[in-house]
């Protein structure tokens, strides 16, 4: 049972305190929270779960805004990490994004969110189609009729229409002219490549998200061409998790519109599709740097929105760095991002220049992280295919559309 929820800002300000039972927890909390997490650095900010003295803590960091959730008493942790996740992607929606000024701009429906997400310290409403009846979400017409009426709420008088359902994440029969389903696979690329430029560890990271515009009461089932590649999957409510167990099929009572089916894991993959060959040599307090980027092989679609950025070490005082294709900006943090954009046919793209060490330092002794960015449209790298999207009843003008894409995540290149 959780006891109450902080919304911190990455300044350490408390932005948000949200009650959740009856026994009150002191604000002092979060005073402890921040001296460890200033004495501990970023390690301390990974950590999901921290025992306090007075208190189990719960964390998650998005955006640079922490979610803390506070209980003095044993609980399933993944609940509270799933819920606060879930709470972070509900104000995403809602607010068009999650940082200080949009919560401090929108603090009344952030507290009528969690009023109707958590009901005495347990998890209640998440689904956003649901929550979407309950409260309106903000704009502009409504914010000027709460300063003309004086009334600041934004929640219907009168309950979501799948409230009394045995599928509450589903209104009671709606109804559409055209029927269509959508389903995407969105994938990342995580990876690490070593200073020999070995590939120390490849895995994906993929969701099957949907849209989904059906009437009446549709019951889907989709299966994917090899399901056994997949590990560490996270399904959404409405998953009948037997047919998955049995004969790796997902059957489900879809939500109306936008939702995230599934998430899973795809690990050890054994390649890449973009290469990075970085060089760099100091003497004399300069460096040389020559950085090389090109298509290690060929996925069958167009790799685009190539990007390469690193941080200059702090001893770095000066930088002059060009390219023979994209553009190369440095700003005033030291942060380099080049912008490659699509691997020309004719040459490969190659970054060089000079660094300037200051006074005194002969070598360079802190050497960068390069980080790479791309998106290929089209294709998923893990190689998952989806086989077929069934419904049990086909309703009249049906449209079924699939997409696919992978995009980098936390690509590293180390020296």
């Amino acid at each position: 049972m959780l006891q109450c929820i902080f919304l911190i800002s990455d300044s350490g300000e408390v932005m948000l305190e949200k009650q959740l039972t009856g026994h009150r927890v002191d604000r002092s909390i979060c005073a402890w929270f921040w001296d460890q997490s200033i004495s501990q650095g970023d390690s301390f900010k990974l950590l999901p779960v921290i025992a306090s003295p007075t208190h189990y803590l719960f964390q998650i960091v998005r955006d640079g805004i922490t979610l803390l959730a506070c209980s003095q008493v044993e609980m399933p942790p993944l609940m509270a990490i799933e819920f606060l996740c879930r709470v972070a992607d509900v104000l995403s929606e809602y607010l068009g994004g999650l940082n200080e000024d949009l919560v401090k701009d929108n603090f009344i429906i952030v507290y009528e969110l969690l009023d109707e997400m958590i009901d005495n310290g347990f998890p209640l409403t998440t689904e956003p189609s649901i929550l979407r009846e309950m409260i309106a979400p903000p704009n502009l017409v409504s914010k000027m009729l709460s300063v003309v009426t004086g009334n600041a709420s934004n929640v219907s008088d009168t309950l979501p229409s799948g409230a009394g359902s045995c599928v509450p994440w589903r209104p009671t029969d709606p109804k559409y002219s055209s029927n269509e389903v959508y389903v995407d696979l969105v994938e990342e690329m995580d990876a690490i490549v070593n200073r020999d430029g070995e590939l120390v560890k490849c895995e994906i990271y993929g969701e099957v998200q949907m849209n989904s515009q059906l009437s009446g009461f549709p019951d889907l089932t989709l299966s994917f061409a090899n399901p056994s590649i997949l590990e560490d999957m996270r399904f959404h409510p409405c998953v009948r998790f037997r047919p998955w167990e049995s004969h790796q099929v997902l059957s489900f009572v879809p939500p109306d519109g936008e939702f995230k089916l599934m998430s899973y894991r795809v690990k050890k993959l054994k390649n890449t599709p973009v290469y990075v060959k970085p060089q760099i040599t100091s003497d004399a307090g300069t460096c040389r740097i020559s950085v090389l980027v090109g298509i290690r092989s060929d996925p069958g679609k167009t790799i685009e929105s190539i990007t390469l950025s690193f941080q200059l070490p702090h001893c770095v005082s000066s930088a002059d760095l060009s390219s023979n294709h994209g553009t190369v900006t440095i700003l005033s943090n030291k942060t380099c991002t080049w912008t490659i954009g699509r691997i020309p046919k004719d040459k490969t793209p190659c970054l060089s220049g000079t660094l300037t060490l200051e006074t005194g330092l002969e070598r360079l002794h802190v050497f960068p992280t390069f980080k790479l960015g791309f998106k290929i449209m089209g294709i998923a790298l893990s190689g998952l295919r989806i086989e077929k999207l069934d419904l049990q009843t086909i309703p009249p003008r049906l449209y079924k559309g699939f997409r696919a894409q992978t995009r980098a995540g936390e690509f590293d290149v180390r020296l």
